[in-house]
């Protein structure tokens, strides 16, 4: 037996513990050593609320109740978790009381961003998609960039300089696909940037300009938002998740396969707004017509409720309000019904090809689906084979802001991959 006892500090698996060998030839530290290499997978449990005791815990990594403590406890060193220190409730086998994990609210943020046609939302987000702080920034997106991520990095600096946190990574979250591995905006329809703007070299130069650590990423709203509600929100659970939105102009789509978003070979994938779904109908952007993009959108609704778009608030927020508060009135009850079909024959499509085990709605089609969810679900299951078989649970997305906290999600992600490489011994 060998005597020799390391004391406690944030990179090593283990809390004072005795290098004792077994019958084995192995010994506890050997032991509690291989645990660093779950330290990931155990942050991310935590982080998605999948292991809310150390039991569960133990269970969902199939490790000893040992190395699950000291995980847990060395995932607390670098303050990111919480272990409660009194057990309490049934948690363990037999129905022993089990430690509570929860994140540490009081850790670190990342610095979390969407851009979108009339300004921006920059926020700070902690583990569990917690929005620690958050502030909108109405400006013209003019045709360059730099202009509003700019912007946008000022306002989450702002934030970080009045919260005294440690920031730990940026992501950022924009209306067009993001073109990988260069992280350029294809096709940003709805904003004034050129095609192929390199938003996430310029996003990640704004930061460090700004003196923030950590990386800088960038990805499509939607996809986030998907992402998001896959860990957080109406998403979680599924394993084939369809995502379709709306924000404040166009219509999106994300596929969540096996808890990862399916972006394709370059990125591009699920560019479901240019489905055409009425072949007379609007032009779209993308040269196109009749696209679900401009037949389903806060603008298309309120055109065919006969209002007029005023610059006060943004068209997703007139198009809320005014499916709120006068559905009774006939020609909005007329555009709702006109944009769920619409909306309901592109899903029909969708569901035919992905065969998703549930779709979840954001944006004003969530608005529309909670108005009449009777009717969506019809014209969904009467245009697929596999709505009409099976029944495909369509539910609201129910975070806000969660293109905003799938943002955050990509910034958090090299921490959940690597929690020590990402944070240092130091932590």
């Amino acid at each position: 037996m060998n005597g020799n006892t390391t004391p406690r500090r944030a990179g090593d698996v283990t809390t004072d513990v005795t290098d004792v060998t077994d019958v084995t030839g192995t010994s506890t530290r050997t032991k509690l050593e291989r645990g660093r290499g779950a330290l990931g997978p155990a942050l991310e449990l935590v982080h998605t609320g999948r292991a809310p005791t150390r039991a569960v815990l133990t269970a969902e990594l199939g490790v000893t109740r040992a190395t699950a403590g000291a995980v847990a406890a060395e995932l607390e060193a670098l303050g990111l978790i919480r272990v409660d220190s009194r057990p309490g409730g049934a948690g363990g086998a037999q129905g022993r009381p089990s430690h509570r994990l929860s994140v540490d609210e009081n850790g670190p943020v990342v610095l979390a961003a969407q851009v979108h046609p009339d300004g921006f939302r920059a926020a700070l987000v902690g583990l569990g998609g917690h929005i620690v702080a958050t502030a909108p920034g109405k400006v013209e997106v003019t045709a360059d960039p730099a202009q509003v991520l700019g912007a946008v990095v000022e306002a989450g600096a702002a934030l970080l300089a009045s919260s005294g946190r440690r920031c730990v990574g940026a992501g950022l979250a924009v209306p067009s696909a993001v073109a990988e591995p260069d992280g350029t905006a294809l096709n940003p329809l709805h904003l004034a940037w050129p095609a192929g703007s390199p938003v996430r070299s310029i996003f990640a130069r704004c930061v460090r300009a700004a003196g923030i650590e950590g990386p800088a990423l960038t990805g499509n709203d939607v996809n986030l938002a998907a992402l998001a509600e896959h860990r957080h929100g109406a998403g979680r659970s599924a394993q084939h998740l369809l995502c379709v939105a709306t924000g404040h102009r166009g219509v999106g789509g994300a596929l969540v396969l096996d808890g990862r978003l399916h972006s394709g070979s370059s990125g591009l994938a699920l560019e479901v707004g240019h489905l055409t779904v009425n072949p007379e109908g609007r032009a779209c952007h993308c040269g196109s017509r009749g696209c679900l993009d401009v037949e389903a959108d806060p603008l298309a609704f309120l055109t065919a409720a006969g209002r007029v778009p005023g610059p006060e608030v943004s068209l997703l927020q007139q198009a809320r309000d005014l499916l709120r508060a006068e559905y009774a009135d006939p020609s909005v009850r007329g555009a709702a019904e006109e944009l769920i079909d619409r909306l309901g024959l592109g899903l029909a499509g969708l569901v035919n090809i992905l065969n998703p085990d549930r779709i979840i709605l954001g944006g004003l089609h969530r608005e529309l689906l909670q108005a009449d969810p009777d009717r969506l679900r019809a014209v969904v299951a009467d245009r697929s084979l596999w709505g009409r078989s099976g029944g495909v649970p369509i539910l609201p997305c129910t975070l806000d802001h969660n293109s905003l906290v799938g943002a955050a999600e990509l910034a958090w992600q090299p921490v959940l991959d690597d929690p020590l490489g990402a944070l240092g011994a130091a932590a």
